[in-house]
C-alpha cells in the first residue's frame, strides 16, 4: 500500500510552480482537519496499543465463547517456562525467548519496552487505556462528521466504478509489490489499495475495537445486554479486540514502510504542512 495523504479535491488543489527548472509542482494536498486527526489518531493508537499490551499481561491467554478462565482451552497463549518464552497458537508452540513471554529479564507476555507503564501495573494501564479510548471515540466521531460534510468520504475515499474491478485491483497489487508507486497526476489521489485500507480502519477496525472494548465492561453489559450477544460472549469480544489491535499494528508497520519507500521527506511535509511535491512521471 503506497502511502500519501491526498485529502483535497484534485481539480481545485492549490499549486505552486517550483523555482527549480524541471522540478514537479508543489500541490496543497492534505487539509488541516485531516492533518490534526492523523497526528491525534497516531498518538492515540500508540498509547492504546502499549497500554493494551500491559493489560494483556495480566492474563496472557485468549478464548472463544462466553467464558474465559485458566481451566478453559485458549486459542492463543503467550507465556514462559522459567526463562524460556513461547507463543502457543491453536495448539502449535513457537519459541519466542527474548521477544515474547520472557524478554528484558521479565516474565511478562509483552516486554517493558513496548508497554505503558513499563513496570507491571494493571490499574495504571487501564487508566491510560480508558482515557485514550475516549480520545479515539471523540476524534473518530468528529472526523467522520468532517468526512461527510466536506465530501471527503464521497470524493476521495469511495472506490470509483473502474477501481472496483478485480483486474484493476490486481494490477494495483502487482505495482505495489514492485514498489512502483503512483507518479505525476496519479499521485494526486488515493489509489484503490489505500482507499480499501483507510476505509477498513474507519469503518471496521475503529468501530469494532470500540464495541468490543465496551463489551468487556460488566457495567455496559448490564446496561446493553445485546453487546455480549453481538460478539458471542465477553471472551470472544476480548479475542476480537486483540485481533483488531493486531490489525492496527499491521497497518502502522505497512504505513511507515510505505512512507520510507515513497520518500519520507515529501510524505512528512504533506502530513505536517499540507504541501506535497508530485513525483515525476515514470518513464515507460
Amino acid at each position: 500500500m503506497a502511502t500519501h495523504h491526498a485529502e483535497g479535491d484534485a481539480a481545485g488543489a492549490a499549486e505552486r510552480t517550483s523555482e527549480t527548472p524541471g522540478a514537479s509542482p508543489l500541490i496543497y494536498r492534505t487539509r488541516l482537519p485531516v492533518r490534526i486527526w492523523h497526528w491525534t489518531n497516531a498518538l492515540t493508537i500508540f498509547v492504546m496499543l502499549m497500554s493494551g499490551m500491559m493489560i494483556f499481561n495480566a492474563h496472557p491467554r485468549l478464548y472463544w465463547g462466553v467464558y474465559g478462565a485458566n481451566l478453559d482451552t485458549p486459542w492463543l497463549v503467550i507465556g514462559n517456562r522459567g526463562t524460556s518464552g513461547y507463543l502457543q497458537l491453536l495448539g502449535i508452540e513457537i519459541p519466542t525467548t527474548g521477544v515474547l513471554g520472557y524478554a528484558q529479564n521479565t516474565a511478562n507476555a509483552f516486554p517493558p519496552l513496548v508497554t505503558i507503564p513499563s513496570t507491571y501495573s494493571l490499574a495504571d494501564a487501564r487508566q491510560w487505556h480508558f482515557a485514550f479510548a475516549w480520545v479515539l471515540l471523540i476524534s473518530a466521531s468528529l472526523f467522520m462528521v468532517y468526512n461527510i460534510i466536506s465530501g471527503h468520504l464521497r470524493r476521495d475515499l469511495a472506490l470509483k466504478p473502474e477501481e472496483r474491478s478485480i483486474s484493476h485491483l490486481w494490477h494495483d497489487i502487482k505495482e505495489h509489490a514492485r514498489l512502483r508507486f503512483p507518479t505525476g497526476e496519479a499521485a494526486r489521489a488515493y489509489n484503490p489499495l489505500q482507499k480499501i485500507a483507510y476505509l477498513g480502519v474507519l469503518f471496521v477496525l475503529i468501530p469494532t475495537v470500540i464495541l468490543t472494548g465496551c463489551t468487556m465492561s460488566p457495567t455496559l453489559d448490564a446496561a446493553f445486554p445485546w453487546l455480549p450477544e453481538l460478539f458471542g460472549g465477553r471472551a470472544s469480544a476480548r479475542s476480537i479486540h486483540f485481533l483488531c489491535a493486531g490489525g492496527f499494528a499491521l497497518f502502522i508497520v505497512v504505513h511507515l514502510l510505505a512512507v520510507v519507500l515513497a520518500g519520507p521527506f515529501n510524505e512528512l511535509r504533506s502530513i505536517i504542512t499540507g504541501w506535497y511535491r508530485l513525483p515525476k512521471e515514470r518513464e515507460q
